[in-house]
């Protein structure tokens, strides 16, 4: 999926990958297809690769190309390219050739490849790679600005992560430079802040590059739904947005709530806590994700599967 070489923020916080409720890995047999979220197969298993949609289509790879379909299992656009962007404001970034462009729903290049690498449109730009240094684009392919960072990741809240060297900073849309290149590493913004490192502790910074939360936790993840994962003497809890501590630090690993709920690992085993902390789905999955139109991933032994918020399990793998 034309990842290569993405590397931000701090290591022990990687990102997971979010499986939305239309997406069906097929471990068992080597393909991918999808269901829909009462757990019917509404497109066979038949592909190499797949992914969730968005903006209603999705990329999904037969042999060794990458193409679209729609959620009726059509193919929009033919496999005919290396890798492949989901859609995000109505363009995808793929890669042709060793170089990277854009293109519209219907499959036609509406930004010709010209690029090292490339992610997708956010707020309205996209970052692309030039001669070796990142910059931004906006949907007609001029630099809004140009390209002069080591990396850049996608705006969001109007401010986007940008490394100069070997520190972080956050640039606004115009290029300025609103939060200096100082940090070992950061999140993106997400409800007005984003988390920052700074000497081996985690905190959070407003949008003025201001100490909004002081740096004293052993990882953090972005605030959602007011909340946000703090690990504290490695147990996590959640701070709201004052930096108190609302869900005391008890659990063996935590993520962001979504739709009210949050995973967490506790006693070995993952379940669902409301914002008060207290257990809505018991912990007993082996691993588990966010909720995501009234569904999670879930995995049971060796077996994945899906969960409602009443807890009932559909095992799909």
């Amino acid at each position: 999926m034309g990842r290569s070489g993405r590397k931000r923020i701090w290591g022990a916080l990687s990102f997971f990958i979010l499986a939305l409720p239309w997406i069906l890995g097929g471990c068992a047999t080597g393909k991918w297809g999808y269901m829909d979220k009462t757990g019917s197969m509404v497109i066979p298993l038949q592909f190499d690769d797949a992914t969730p949609f968005t903006e209603g289509l999705a990329a999904v790879k037969a042999g060794d190309k990458w193409g679209y379909i729609d959620k009726s299992g059509n193919t929009i656009i033919q496999p005919q390219f290396d890798a492949a962007w989901r859609f995000r404001e109505n363009m995808a970034a793929v890669m042709t050739d060793g170089q990277w462009g854009y293109i519209d729903p219907s499959g036609v290049f509406t930004i010709k490849p010209q690029f090292e690498d490339a992610r997708s449109f956010f707020e309205g730009l996209a970052p692309v790679k030039v001669d070796g240094k990142w910059g931004f684009i906006d949907r007609e392919a001029h630099f809004v600005i140009k390209p002069r960072f080591d990396f850049a990741d996608r705006f969001s809240d109007g401010l986007a992560a940008v490394k100069s060297g070997d520190y972080w900073g956050f640039v606004d849309r115009a290029g300025e430079m609103v939060v200096q290149p100082k940090y070992d590493g950061v999140l993106g913004f997400s409800e007005g802040m984003a988390g920052v490192l700074v000497e081996n502790k985690r905190g959070f910074i407003d949008r003025n590059g201001q100490v909004a939360i002081p740096f004293e936790f052993d990882l953090v993840l972005s605030f959602s739904e007011g909340l946000a994962p703090v690990l504290v003497a490695d147990q996590w809890g959640y701070i709201d947005t004052t930096g108190k501590m609302v869900i005391s630090p008890r659990f063996e690993r935590a993520f962001p709530f979504r739709e009210s709920l949050a995973p967490v690992k506790y006693d070995g085993k993952w379940g669902y806590i409301d914002k008060t902390g207290k257990f809505v789905i018991e912990p007993r999955f082996e691993g588990a994700y966010p909720f995501s139109e009234g569904l999670a991933m879930v995995k049971v032994g060796k077996a994945v599967g899906y969960i409602d918020k009443t807890g009932r399990y559909i095992r799909i793998l």
